[in-house]
């Protein structure tokens, strides 16, 4: 609890549902540049989490590794997001066989439009809707089972 209070006063909430989601335009870990204009018409998942091949950062994204076929088979895309470099992204998602993309947030700029970071970045994920529009914001680590209830309308 007193982590969550200290995270509150540094970085406020999370953006709320209902709010339109910051663009982006960044490259990923093999070098291929992803905008949030050019997605939409379908479900984006921005996981922000601090470090790459850490344990909980790992059990995270491995998660949705583990349940991908659900994710694709709705035609979600999903990013992992965090400020590490095109090198560290590309050995974390080649050891874990991560099937989605991992963005390179030079300075965590991202992460501070998303208040999920500013000097540290902070365990957030974001689901977006087709229209541009932050539909779930959660800290910490939600399950896959939860993501996927926003996605489907279920919650």
């Amino acid at each position: 609890m007193v982590v969550e209070q200290m995270i509150s006063r540094l970085y406020g909430p999370p953006l709320s549902s209902g709010a339109p989601a910051p663009g982006f335009t960044l490259a990923d870990d093999s070098g291929r540049t992803w905008s949030l204009d050019n997605l939409r018409g379908r479900w984006v998942i921005l996981v922000f989490y601090p470090g790459d091949s850490t344990p909980i950062c790992t059990r995270q994204l491995c998660s949705l590794r583990d349940d991908w076929e659900e994710f694709a088979d709705l035609g979600v895309q999903v990013f992992g997001v965090n400020p590490r470099g095109k090198e560290s992204h590309a050995r974390f998602r080649e050891k874990h066989r991560f099937p989605f993309p991992l963005l390179i947030d030079a300075g965590a700029r991202l992460a501070g439009a998303y208040r999920a970071g500013g000097w540290l970045v902070v365990r957030t994920v974001y689901i977006i809707g087709p229209d541009g529009i932050i539909r779930w914001a959660r800290r910490g680590v939600p399950t896959t089972g939860e993501m996927l209830a926003v996605i489907e309308g279920r919650m």
